[in-house]
């Protein structure tokens, strides 16, 4: 039995009108072409390496691993957030790591099983094998190494960043849980439901007991829409206070709280006035990663138009955009169908069809 992050109110395709829409949509030839990687190392979390790898870049190069959601591909992600084209644009190379349906038939990362949720072991090991070979195959800055996901890909993040901080610079969690917020598919459930319920000191002392790391620790960037009844927004605070109870920061006294047009952002600095947690509660926002409105001009699972970029403010986070020089656009790349458009139709397709008959 496995854990599905599928909400109970769709955001992917809602009805048989947005077909039309979904199959003329011009998104898809935009989207940059992702090269699997065979036999990367040790796998024992059985995933799939994907790599986007900018051209002609002259020194190290950031790299920003990219973890999707459930009932998503890393194509399909790639192509709703827009990572590949932004590290051609500003000079990074991008990871992603893709689930497998023979692990779960959802495409869930299994973050809350304790095998999966360990140093050097399960999902979490394959993933490092792949950060390894990136950086033996490409000239990867190795202090400047980044995670990001949405969903059961941010629960995947939030583990990366507990079990092997040392790698990351920082990270970014969407619509995601705190490290160690289950063990167990009971326990994951109720952390989905209503969050954890623990201290923001016994959730910090959970990642210390994840590895012996003493610091320095990654900066983290939380997302969360309020609107979410898929996974609580209550987990964000959560994840939010796990990593400033780590830092002995007063979750009391930000540098920075107020409202924008998006919703509420919070932010705590260190002692050099250095943003280290940020927390983004998007006013309304379902589950999802929130996309510019406007940006994209067919319907994709679990993408919500918003006030916001995610993709772009947490680029600008990691401290990517300005860092930077902007790289001309590349030219639109052929689409690799694989695990993209094909697998996309193929889990939703019945669904749809469903819904189609019940609409007579």
């Amino acid at each position: 039995m496995t854990i599905s992050f599928e909400p109970r109110s769709d955001n992917g395709l809602a009805d048989g009108a947005s077909l039309a829409g979904f199959f003329s949509g011009s998104g898809f030839a935009g989207a940059a072409r992702l090269t699997e990687i065979e036999d990367f190392g040790a796998n024992p979390g059985r995933l799939t390496m994907l790599c986007h790898v900018p051209q002609d870049v002259a020194g190290p190069m950031p790299l920003v691993v990219v973890l999707h959601g459930c009932q998503q591909t890393a194509s399909i992600y790639d192509r709703g957030a827009g990572w590949a084209a932004m590290g051609d644009r500003h000079g990074f190379a991008v990871l992603y790591a893709e689930q497998q349906r023979r692990n779960n038939p959802h495409l869930c990362f299994d973050w809350y099983l304790r095998n999966h949720s360990s140093r050097d072991r399960g999902q979490p090991a394959s993933i490092r094998e792949m950060i390894d070979r990136m950086v033996a195959d490409h000239p990867i800055d190795r202090t400047r190494i980044f995670v990001t996901g949405l969903s059961a890909g941010g629960a995947m993040a939030s583990i990366l960043l507990a079990t092997y901080p040392e790698v990351f610079a920082g990270g970014a969690i969407l619509a995601g849980l705190p490290y160690r917020a289950a063990t167990t598919l009971r326990g994951g459930v109720d952390a989905m439901t209503r969050g954890t319920g623990r201290s923001h000191a016994a959730l910090a002392d959970a990642v210390r007991e994840a590895t012996d790391h003493a610091g320095p620790w990654p900066r983290i960037s939380v997302w969360h829409g309020t609107a979410d009844d898929t996974v609580a927004p209550a987990n964000a605070e959560e994840i939010a206070g796990q990593w400033l109870a780590l830092r002995g920061l007063d979750r009391t006294a930000p540098t920075h709280d107020r409202h924008d047009r998006s919703g509420r952002h919070v932010v705590w600095s260190d002692g050099s006035d250095r943003p280290v947690v940020e927390l983004r509660l998007l006013d309304g926002l379902g589950h999802g990663a929130p996309v510019r409105a406007g940006a994209a001009t067919w319907p994709m699972p679990f993408f919500l138009p918003a006030a916001v970029s995610s993709t772009e403010e947490i680029a600008n986070f990691f401290g990517l955009l300005p860092e930077a020089a902007a790289r001309p656009t590349p030219a639109l790349a052929a689409i690799d169908d694989k695990g993209g458009f094909g697998a996309w139709i193929a889990s939703h397709l019945g669904s749809l069809l469903d819904r189609l008959r019940l609409r007579g």
